[in-house]
């Protein structure tokens, strides 16, 4: 049961991670994101940056399941998110930040259309809205991690970001 306000934050960030919002989060969910980034950008799912980003998918679900399934049951519930994101991530959202970057890693290579190693602030829109974050918010998100105004968000930017987002409630 989330019973402070920062509980009630970090619970409403679940739903980015339910994919099919079935009340858990577990490996089909991740790999749902994985899929619908795949087709967002055109991308097969047996090449390289596919099979890239299966594999981040995968390494994500593992590092999200060692922090917040406490049951062991391979399916993470509101209250284990919330348990383990107040628990173990809220002091070191950089634990945080590395178990989500491979997966991050492999959706920027998606979704970097031109090789330069960035993404467009519009695309940068379209992963975030595919990933749960509601439009609206992925827009102003996205120019925000454009720190230096060049229309491009690298890495550097949305790993940190990704990982505050979902371990401080502001």
């Amino acid at each position: 049961m989330v019973t402070t306000e920062y509980g009630r934050r970090i619970a409403a960030r679940f739903d980015t991670f339910d994919q099919d919002g079935n009340g858990y989060i577990d490996r089909e969910d991740f790999n749902s994101a994985a899929k619908a980034l795949l087709a967002e950008f055109s991308t097969a799912a047996r090449s390289d940056k596919g099979q890239a980003l299966y594999a981040g998918a995968e390494a994500f679900w593992q590092g999200m399941a060692g922090i917040a399934d406490r049951d062991g049951d391979q399916r993470i519930t509101r209250d284990e998110f919330v348990g383990g994101a107040v628990k173990r991530l809220r002091d070191n959202p950089d634990r945080f930040a590395e178990i989500a970057r491979p997966f991050l890693h492999a959706a920027l290579a998606v979704a970097d259309t031109d090789g330069d190693g960035a993404v467009t602030v519009e695309d940068t829109v379209r992963v975030l809205h595919i990933l749960g974050v509601r439009e609206d918010i992925a827009e102003t998100v996205a120019v925000a991690l454009d720190i230096n105004a060049d229309g491009k968000v690298g890495e550097a930017e949305i790993v940190p970001a990704f990982a505050r987002y979902f371990t401080v409630p502001e």
